[in-house]
């Protein structure tokens, strides 16, 4: 009876644990639910003593020196204070707890210990955040959720695209209504391309005019081109294309003014303007000069067109996707003025330190230094910014320029045609003839 009973047993261990890992394959969510939260939780409450002592995050309740006779004698406390920790809180695919600082400690001091949180809960990673005074935020990630993007889902809704998903388990998507317009730079081969493609794809089939600028040649904008309202391979072509833009602009301006309405999203559906999406690959390109007289006009046309657009847009319906290798003050003080008008950032594996910067350093100097941890082992992993002003690591899903390309001709017949940017372009390749 007792060998059945051990065979039984064994039967049952093997089936549970062979059921565990199916279920952590198919569903990591339940799965961290049902076995993982339990565990995690458990350690966190167990060892959070023990590590806010070993990682001098105790203060202690009286002061360190006092006065024997004629002597000042210096010691440590026999009982110091531990700082009060709320009971873990379980996420989608981690845990959060709230820690009530004692009274002198930083955050700072937290986020430096949070490699030691990270071996003490054995968890995938502990981000720390401080969402009031006084207060921070341990956010530890049971796995790491960046290693399978595609499991991310979103409602679709118009300027909102589902581009991968972030380090927390949520959606990474890109609402151009909330953020009107991005700076995203990258690398070659970190994933900005990817992002791009992942852009319009999930944008080809609302009701919104694509329009592109792509100083390489068009290599990397022009396999949507059948998707895209006009597209300008050259700066030249830049130049007219960014002039009808303005054109295009005044005239939504003027149909506001008309209605004594402040944005085209006040303006009954009938008469509203389809919304414009530029997006502008290699924005280095359309600043760079080669020193001629024409080379300088060129890039300054394009600088102050730039910053009017981003700078009016908004309102009308007008959204700007920059994006670029490196963004450096170095280019034009006018990189700076558009850099300050670009509220979303995202900032993929960069060379230089400086472009991390220009990206990051306005928000958050650790979303820096996380940028500049992105290996070249991480393609599509970025550092971006959220709609609540802080910053996460996330990553895009994966696309292949073939299925982007074949997104854009399904959806070609939703191309509107937009008048002024027709006569622009227009009217520049007439000059080149002539």
């Amino acid at each position: 009876m007792s060998a059945a009973l051990l065979v039984l047993a064994a039967v049952a261990l093997v089936w549970v644990l062979g059921g565990g890992e199916l279920l952590r394959r198919r569903c990591p969510v339940g799965h961290w639910y049902i076995a993982g939260y339990p565990l995690a939780a458990w350690k966190v409450w167990s060892t959070w003593r023990r590590v806010t002592l070993l990682n001098d995050l105790t203060v202690n309740r009286r002061p360190p020196r006092a006065l024997l006779g004629d002597l000042v004698v210096k010691g440590e406390a026999l009982r110091p204070a531990i700082p009060r920790v709320s009971f873990p809180r379980a996420t989608r695919l981690g845990l959060s707890v709230t820690v009530r600082m004692c009274p002198g400690q930083t955050p700072a001091v937290y986020r430096a210990a949070a490699d030691a949180f990270t071996h003490a809960w054995k968890v995938h990673a502990v981000r720390v955040t401080s969402p009031e005074r006084g207060l921070v935020r341990l956010t530890a990630l049971g796995t790491d959720p960046l290693a399978r993007p595609g499991l991310a889902t979103a409602p679709k809704a118009l300027l909102s695209a589902l581009t991968g998903i972030r380090e927390s388990g949520r959606a990474w998507v890109l609402d151009l209504l909330v953020v009107p317009h991005w700076l995203i730079t990258g690398a070659t081969r970190s994933g900005k391309s990817t992002l791009l493609a992942r852009l319009i794809a999930e944008l080809a089939p609302q009701d919104v005019a694509l329009v592109g600028i792509d100083c390489k040649g068009g290599m990397e904008l022009g396999p949507f081109a059948s998707r895209l309202s006009a597209l300008a391979t050259s700066r030249r072509e830049a130049v007219a294309l960014l002039g009808g833009l303005l054109i295009e602009l005044h005239q939504r301006a003027r149909l506001c003014r008309g209605e004594d309405v402040r944005s085209i999203w006040e303006l009954s559906p009938k008469v509203r303007p389809v919304p414009i999406v530029v997006i502008v690959d290699e924005v280095a390109e359309l600043y760079l000069s080669d020193g001629t007289r024409t080379g300088r006009a060129e890039a300054e046309q394009c600088s102050t067109m730039l910053l009017r657009l981003v700078q009016l847009g908004a309102a009308l319906g007008i959204h700007l996707v920059v994006a670029g290798q490196r963004v450096g003050s170095d280019l034009g003080p006018g990189v700076t003025a558009l850099r300050a008008q670009l509220g979303g950032r995202i900032c993929h594996r960069v060379h230089d330190p400086g472009t991390a910067e220009m990206t990051l350093g306005d928000l958050d100097k650790d979303a820096v230094a996380a940028a500049q941890s992105i290996t070249s082992g991480e393609p599509g992993v970025a550092i971006c910014t959220g709609p609540d002003g802080g910053w996460e690591r996330a990553r895009s899903h994966p696309l292949t320029p073939e299925e982007a390309a074949a997104t854009a001709a399904r959806y070609a017949v939703l191309t509107p045609r937009l008048r002024h940017l027709d006569r622009a372009m227009t009217g520049e390749q007439e000059g080149d003839d002539t």
